[in-house]
């Protein structure tokens, strides 16, 4: 092969001399011919030569580029195959060009293949750190709270350090944040069962409070994944606190409560029936916080229900203390006795009656709260778009919803029955009624005001909505549809009853939930079980007054 390619420009030089003596020969006969003279022949001849020099020359200058552009190219895949190793931390069996035996094509034929791999090698490892970073990244954007979503096209990787070492630290750092996010779920999943148990034992809206911290932890479906930042387990510690606090708040009013039932039972002998009606109360008197965890038991109706009925009964004492006080008075007088144990026989069946007159009072009282407070919690549900949206619970709001319309509808006979039924009172008694030491119908002219301007705010609202989508329809009729139809409802929208400060409800303004419990992030004090779907007690106060 070598004596071949030597001999080629040999043989072709030969044949090139043959060529060119026939051409001249050729050349001469014509010039022969057409009587040239030799000088002008030897002008001719001389322009052939420079022609053909100017060729060679041209083609010598071609192949010494070509030449340069193969020294070139061998030199730059030298030199990014040292970049790639240097890159890699990794060591590429390939001796330097000079060492390499052979022609320059023969050179690049060695070193194009090893240059090929290591590019192959470098893109494998660049989807590494990319898998790995991302990774890092989601869980490190988790952590600080951020809510964009992170992708490989938000990653750089360094390709400058691509060695497997450094993948070697970034896959243990990646261990490491995959531990922290796995015990910073379990902390969130902790605190949210804490979070359930309290709530369910004090009738609170468990979805809507962890919703309030963050919406990821009752959407977590829907998105991405739990929040696990640092400002929601703070804001989850908080709100376990919080609850802590007043889980113990009511059980102590309760116990209070309980404590001062069972005395005025003992001072006033009440029967034993009466007694039981309040056994869930009593029988937390001697109960540790720990120990109470049935549902509902600390209820705010519960709290509620208990006041009434110690006020109830302490306004019943105070008629019969005043009576013995007379009669002690009176014996030690010396006087006539008999005549004054008739009038207080008399005095104490007065007291029974007024006592029972009230307690009539007091369950319609009890009836029109109840409907006030479905009516605050239908109105909230009915803002929520996304209450026909598939989920656990979704049947349960459908029922209650139902028959709270039925409820609130009777709200206006509710008011006239009872408006009557304390005037009346009051005509026969000659003395205002009282509820939480104000009068009652002052309190009934409250709620009332407060309810007219409450749905003549809705009505507005609702007109504003009209015009609003006549608007919108109109223009979509003039230009046509630009944007796509509005998404039924938010990811962030829970179900349930949202634990909003209720100014018009009856127990708004005189229940135990305002004033007396109050946690770190704000007023706990709503004054219906948020989270009460319990409908039998609706079918027991559904009936007219």
């Amino acid at each position: 092969m070598s004596s071949m390619s030597g001999s080629s420009p040999l043989s072709l030089s030969k044949s090139g001399t043959t060529t060119c003596a026939t051409l001249l020969q050729q050349l001469q006969e014509i010039w022969d011919e057409i009587g040239e003279s030799d000088s002008e022949r030897d002008k001719k001849l001389l322009q052939v030569e420079q022609e053909c020099l100017d060729i060679y020359r041209r083609n010598v200058e071609k192949e010494r580029k070509y030449r340069a552009e193969l020294h070139q190219s061998l030199a730059e895949a030298e030199a990014e195959i040292s970049k790639l190793v240097s890159a890699l931390g990794e060591q590429a069996s390939l001796p330097l060009s000079g060492k390499i035996k052979g022609t320059l094509k023969q050179k690049l034929s060695v070193v194009d293949p090893v240059l090929k791999d290591i590019r192959t090698k470098k893109q494998e490892r660049i989807k590494e750190f990319l898998n790995i970073e991302t990774q890092i990244a989601v869980i490190c954007a988790e952590i600080a709270g951020n809510d964009r979503v992170i992708g490989p096209t938000d990653i750089q990787v360094d390709e400058q350090d691509l060695t497997a070492k450094r993948l070697g630290e970034l896959k243990s750092h990646l261990q490491e944040l995959q531990s922290e996010n796995k015990l910073r779920l379990q902390r969130v999943n902790s605190y949210m069962s804490e979070i359930h148990e309290l709530s369910v034992v004090m009738s609170l809206d468990f979805k809507q409070i962890i919703a309030n911290i963050n919406p990821s932890l009752v959407n977590h479906m829907t998105v991405q994944s739990k929040s696990i930042s640092n400002e929601t387990l703070a804001s989850l510690t908080s709100e376990v606190n919080s609850l802590k606090q007043l889980k113990q708040q009511r059980l102590e009013r309760l116990q209070d409560l309980g404590s001062s039932l069972i005395e005025l039972w003992n001072l006033m002998d009440m029967p034993m029936e009466e007694q039981l009606r309040f056994n869930h109360i009593t029988s937390l008197v001697s109960s540790s916080i720990d120990e109470v965890s049935k549902q509902g038991s600390l209820a705010i109706h519960i709290v509620e229900q208990a006041e009434v009925e110690v006020e109830r009964l302490n306004v019943l004492k105070t008629d019969i203390e005043t009576a013995r006080q007379i009669l002690i008075q009176l014996m030690e007088s010396g006087s006539d006795l008999s005549y004054l144990l008739s009038s207080m026989d008399d005095q104490v069946v007065k007291a029974k009656e007024q006592a029972a007159s009230r307690k009539e009072v007091l369950d319609k009282v009890e009836k029109w709260k109840h409907a006030s407070q479905e009516e605050s919690w239908l109105d909230e549900y009915e803002k929520d778009e996304n209450r026909y949206s598939a989920g656990k619970g979704v049947h349960i709001n459908l029922k209650r919803a139902e028959k709270a319309r039925i409820l609130v509808s009777k709200i206006p006979s509710l008011i006239e029955n009872l408006t009557a039924k304390v005037k009346a009172w009051e005509k026969e008694k000659g003395m205002p009624f009282l509820y939480h030491k104000a009068p009652l119908l002052h309190t009934l002219e409250e709620y009332i005001i407060s309810r007219q301007e409450k749905q003549e705010e809705k009505r507005r609202s609702r007109e504003q909505k009209r015009l609003q989508d006549q608007f919108a329809a109109e223009q979509e009729t003039i230009y046509g549809s630009k944007s796509a139809k509005k998404p039924l409802g938010n990811a962030n929208t829970i179900l349930g009853t949202p634990n909003s400060r209720r100014v018009s409800t009856p127990s708004g303004r005189y229940g135990v939930s305002i004033g007396k419990e109050k946690r770190g992030s704000g007023n706990v004090g709503a004054v219906i079980p948020v989270n009460y779907v319990a409908l039998a007690k609706d079918d027991q106060k559904s009936g007219g007054l």
